[in-house]
């Protein structure tokens, strides 16, 4: 693997890392506007932010996997036939 490759697979890393706290903190902070707000809160425009969060996940799992196909047929193995764990 080289050293661009292995930065592309830390930075993916780093961006799922980033996703999952943003989620994380997403929820608390719709825990206490729930509370606070009751009836005014929001609800649409929390669902579209967390669908957004879901969307960026996904593009980093996607991102992940060309990566990873791309250096197994660098390697010389053919992508489809690696299980993957």
């Amino acid at each position: 693997m080289s050293g661009a490759e292995s930065e592309a697979r830390k930075a993916l890393a780093r961006l799922r890392r980033a996703a999952e706290k943003v989620q994380h903190e997403l929820a608390a902070v719709e825990g206490a506007l729930r509370h606070a707000e009751g009836d005014d809160f929001p609800t649409t425009a929390f669902a579209e932010v967390e669908s957004r969060i879901a969307d960026i996940q996904q593009f980093v799992d996607e991102q992940a996997e060309r990566l990873e196909d791309k250096i197994l047929h660098a390697g010389g193995l053919e992508p489809g036939r690696v299980r993957r764990g």
